[in-house]
C-alpha cells in the first residue's frame, strides 16, 4: 500500500497548536506523509503561545515540507489530488463559518475547496470559544455535507467557558482511518 498523504491544516486557536504538533508527529511516526498548511492568522500572527516563524520552521522541519500559507500554494491541492485526506485542526469557528458558507479566501479554506473537488475526506478539529453558541449551526451545517468527518469533541471548560469545545486531539488518528473509510468515529460529542 502506498503512504497515506494527509494534508494538515492549523487555523489560529494558538493555544492548541502544541496538540495539532503533537498529532502531525503521531501521524507521521504512523507512517504518514503530512504536508503542513497555515492559515494567513495562524502564519502571521505571534501570541503568547510562541511566534508565527517559530511554528513555520517547526512545521517545515517535523514534515520536511514547507508550509502551504498563501492562496497560490493551496489552489493546487485538487488539480494535483496532493492528499488522501485533509485535516483541519484546530478549525477555528471563524473557519467553521467560511467552510459552511463556501467562502474560500484563506489558504486553509481554498486548500478544502481544492481538496473537496475529489470527492476527498475533511478530517474537522473543532477548537473555539463559541461551539455550543453561534458557531453550533456552522458545525451542524458540516455534518450534513458530504465528504466532512469530525474529530470527537468536548467542553473543555463548562465553568468558565460554557460555550466553549475542543476537539479530543488524542482521537485525530483513529478519526482520520475511519474517514478514509467514509465514516465518522462515534461519538462526535463526548
Amino acid at each position: 500500500m502506498d503512504k497515506l498523504r494527509f494534508g494538515y491544516a492549523l487555523t489560529g486557536s494558538f493555544c492548541t497548536f502544541r496538540e495539532s504538533f503533537k498529532q502531525i508527529e503521531n501521524l507521521i511516526n504512523s507512517g504518514a506523509d503530512v504536508y503542513p498548511i497555515m492559515s494567513f492568522n495562524s502564519s502571521k500572527t505571534d501570541t503568547r503561545f510562541g511566534k508565527a516563524d517559530d511554528f513555520i520552521k517547526k512545521a517545515t522541519e517535523l514534515t520536511g515540507h514547507n508550509v502551504i500559507r498563501t492562496l497560490t500554494d493551496a489552489e493546487p491541492i485538487g488539480p494535483k489530488k496532493m492528499f488522501d485526506l485533509l485535516i483541519v485542526s484546530p478549525c477555528t469557528g471563524n473557519t467553521l463559518a467560511k467552510l459552511a458558507y463556501g467562502i474560500y479566501d484563506t489558504p486553509v479554506t481554498l486548500a478544502v475547496k481544492s481538496h473537496l473537488r475529489n470527492q476527498r475526506p475533511v478530517l474537522i478539529g473543532v477548537s473555539t470559544n463559541d461551539a455550543l453558541s453561534s458557531s453550533g449551526k456552522n458545525i451542524g451545517t458540516l455534518l450534513n455535507y458530504k465528504n466532512y468527518y469530525f474529530i470527537p469533541m468536548k467542553q473543555d471548560d463548562p465553568e468558565k467557558k460554557p460555550f466553549s469545545v475542543v476537539c479530543d486531539f488524542d482521537k485525530t488518528y483513529e478519526a482520520a482511518l475511519l474517514a478514509l473509510n467514509g465514516k465518522q468515529i462515534e461519538p462526535i460529542i463526548h
